[in-house]
């Protein structure tokens, strides 16, 4: 088991529990946080869904070390069809969960973390959280979901692929992608007071003011270019697979040194 689920006051918390690893995100653990995800969504005693972390971050990204079933000759069909389930289908199911949404998010938020915490629809930022998507390292341009643009703008989307660098949660605050900074000590309780004030409101029109938000990014153009980009993400599994190996494969020790 790498979730823990609880509800109380009508607020779902879903924890990510798989600190030994940052938080990494193999296969199972994504098919669990799912399978959370619609538990929650279904509860007619939920009205607030809060998602968090055991550990010192929130999460590392893609698990770097693999798991889960891999074909003997990797073929840029099998990525699609993995990361079209895990990495993209997920995450725009969660987004468009009909009820509100918090991330409280520590530590380091890495890639594919940011796959966790941008569906959400606000995100509570502990003083040392710090975000990055250092992929291009990899030969890729940017995570499967590409809420870069639309999360921080386009200067700032370059900037966090462009270097790679770690982004502090004053910076990304200041683009609009977290509502709060909070001392780490704090995040928790701070995340659940946001939470019980928000459980409070009618449920009827908690759901018709994220469908109102989410539908008017969805009519910019929101929807139609995440699936884009995911097929531009694409050419760079095939780029790595037509010189000889899987991008995952590429700068390993050099990712794995940026975790500390």
């Amino acid at each position: 088991m790498y979730i823990d689920y609880d509800v109380s006051d009508r607020i779902a918390t879903i924890t990510l529990n798989r600190p030994e690893a940052a938080n990494a995100q193999n296969p199972e653990l994504l098919d669990e946080l799912d399978a959370a995800w619609t538990r929650a969504a279904e509860d007619n005693d939920v009205s607030v869904i809060v998602l968090r972390a055991n550990g010192k971050h929130f999460s590392a990204g893609h698990d770097l070390r693999g798991g889960g079933p891999v074909p003997d000759k990797i073929t840029l069909e099998f990525i699609i069809q993995h990361e079209a389930k895990r990495y993209l289908e997920y995450t725009l199911r969660w987004r468009n969960v009909p009820k509100p949404s918090i991330a409280a998010v520590q530590g380091r938020c890495i890639s594919g973390g940011l796959l966790l915490c941008w569906p959400c629809d606000l995100i509570v930022a502990a003083d040392d959280a710090q975000f990055s998507d250092p992929v291009v390292l990899m030969g890729i341009g940017g995570v499967e979901y590409h809420g870069h643009t639309w999360e921080l703008g386009p200067r700032k989307a370059k900037e966090i692929l462009f270097t790679g660098r770690a982004m502090t949660a004053d910076e990304v605050a200041a683009t609009g992608m977290v509502n709060r900074v909070v001392p780490r000590d704090q995040l928790d309780t701070e995340t659940r007071a946001l939470a019980e004030q928000i459980a409070k409101m009618p449920p009827f029109a908690l759901r018709q003011a994220k469908r109102a938000v989410n539908q008017t990014l969805d009519v910019q153009g929101f929807y139609a270019a995440i699936q884009s980009v995911f097929d531009v993400h694409q050419t760079g599994h095939g780029n790595a697979l037509s010189v000889g190996g899987w991008p995952v494969l590429v700068n390993l020790e050099e990712m794995k040194a940026n975790i500390k």
